[in-house]
């Protein structure tokens, strides 16, 4: 039987651990209410562990105002502190898990939307027939997430993966972009001929940005840029993909996504003779994870396994 001594310290060890990932979790969301959706729980719970840790620590981890949570200067030595243990923590726990001789425990991956909804969810199936040990969790988001803060093991992006000393990258392959649209809208509206014509039509964009769009065109060497409009602007290529279906306008998507589409008949693919947005990193298709995942068993099996996917489905 554990001693009274002990006793008495494990109850608060516990309530220490959950204290550190919900200040963490309250510094990476910037508020009580953030952390309190994140993390399933109250926001009064969160507030009361928080002002405990303070009086515990005794001084002022967190700046209270009504708009928002700022981090005090100590806040932010305590933060990386409690973050750094945090992670040895789910490294320890990351290590124990692959000492098996096959992959085995939790997995979390994130990848866009349209993406794992086209590529990865069709085939989760046969991944968690090959390795039954593994209980995996997939999350679909258009939006870049945090790996640490989100307990992320594998995330997989599309476009440049640009800089980050603390992730570890592994290229899945690229894709190319095709400018669609439906038969009956060319139809009704007329073909283009040359990529200059587009400046006619209803052009369904992207609104990751605010300035004017252009798409580039490159033949034989030579490149043209075309300044695109178009009434229509959307965050989500599954909102474009559709309203082309349904003859709203020509857009530029990503192969994976209308190459069904285009062999089917129902949109047809424009200046098939030109590379459109011919930039090899911003269509790369990519698998990131943190260097404390390196050697894991289940990230290299999840990873391996999309590269094999993206092979048989003529992704290159």
């Amino acid at each position: 039987m554990m001693p009274v001594s002990q006793l008495r310290l494990w109850k608060p060890a516990m309530d220490k651990f959950l204290a550190l990932r919900w200040f963490v979790e309250t510094v990476d969301t910037k508020g009580f209410s953030a952390a309190a959706r994140s993390l399933n729980v109250a926001t009064s719970s969160v507030t009361r562990l928080m002002d405990a840790l303070e009086q515990e620590l005794g001084t002022t981890l967190l700046n209270r105002s009504t708009r928002q949570v700022t981090v005090t200067e100590a806040g932010s030595l305590y933060y990386i502190k409690a973050r750094q243990l945090l992670e040895d923590l789910e490294l320890a726990d990351a290590q124990v898990h692959d000492q098996g001789t096959e992959p085995a425990g939790p997995l979390r991956v994130t990848a866009p939307t349209a993406f794992g909804r086209a590529y990865l969810a069709p085939f989760l199936a046969t991944f968690l027939a090959r390795y039954p040990k593994v209980d995996l969790e997939l999350e679909l988001t258009d939006t870049l997430v945090d790996l640490f803060a989100d307990r992320v093991d594998v995330a997989i992006r599309l476009g440049s993966p640009g800089a980050h000393d603390e992730l570890i990258c592994r290229s899945l392959g690229y894709f190319q972009r095709y400018v669609v649209a439906s038969p009956v809208y060319l139809s009704r509206r007329g073909c283009p001929d040359q990529p200059e014509d587009l400046t006619r039509h209803d052009c369904l964009r992207f609104s990751f940005s605010k300035t004017p769009q252009t798409w580039t065109f490159v033949k034989q060497g030579e490149t043209r840029r075309v300044a695109i409009k178009g009434r229509l602007r959307s965050n989500n290529a599954e909102v474009l993909h559709e309203v082309a279906l349904a003859d709203g306008g020509i857009t530029l998507l990503a192969d994976w996504l209308v190459q069904a589409d285009i062999e089917s008949g129902r949109l047809t693919r424009l200046f098939p003779d030109h590379d459109v947005n011919p930039n090899q990193a911003s269509a790369a298709i990519s698998a990131l994870y943190l260097p404390n995942r390196r050697g894991s068993r289940r990230v290299s099996a999840f990873i391996e396994f999309c590269e094999e996917r993206l092979s048989s489905l003529r992704i290159s």
